[in-house]
């Protein structure tokens, strides 16, 4: 599917209408990326992929877990899920699960569904998944359950600080 046409229902946005921190990232990195807004919230990788018009696999979600308590990130293609065991062998942890909402919103700034891949209020250590890698442009929420931005996967994996590992469920 071509992804650099305007998909219907959709605006382009300045990173002005990103989250403010968001925004604020994008301009100390120098980014100048196309940040789009959608009517209608874009909050799971479906919804995003059905707004943009593009292949759930190239929707980059970034999902925060907790490793023995400590913050993590983990940057996952949207047609994948994260293998839990894999996360915990990868960070050499005793325990991970998924972080809750309030511990998300203290780590990154931002609501579920709206977490960006870069731009957080904290410093985590970040894993992306190798699946990322497979696809041109990779589509990222922008800080607001509402808006989301494309750019290469190398580029945004760069500049959140991403260690590439293989921890995506694999089929039984």
């Amino acid at each position: 599917m071509n992804t650099s046409d305007t998909a219907p229902n959709t605006t382009a946005a300045t990173p002005s209408e990103a989250h403010p921190r968001f925004a604020a990232a994008l301009s100390e990195l120098g980014l100048d990326v196309e940040v789009r807004s959608f009517p209608e919230a874009t909050r799971t990788a479906a919804e995003a992929a059905a707004a943009i018009g593009c292949d759930l696999a190239e929707i980059a979600k970034s999902l925060i877990f907790e490793a023995d308590g400590v913050p993590v990130l983990v940057l996952m293609d949207g047609a994948s899920r994260v293998d839990v065991e894999r996360v915990r062998i990868e960070l050499a942890a005793g325990k991970v699960r998924r972080a809750g909402a309030e511990l998300v919103r203290e780590t990154t700034g931002y609501a579920i569904g709206g977490v960006p891949p870069f731009g957080h209020r904290t410093r985590t250590r970040v894993l992306a998944d190798r699946g990322l890698l497979e696809h041109d442009v990779v589509w990222a929420a922008a800080g607001t359950p509402h808006t989301v931005f494309p750019l290469d996967p190398e580029t945004l994996i760069g500049h959140a600080g991403g260690t590439v590992v293989d921890v995506r469920e694999r089929p039984a």
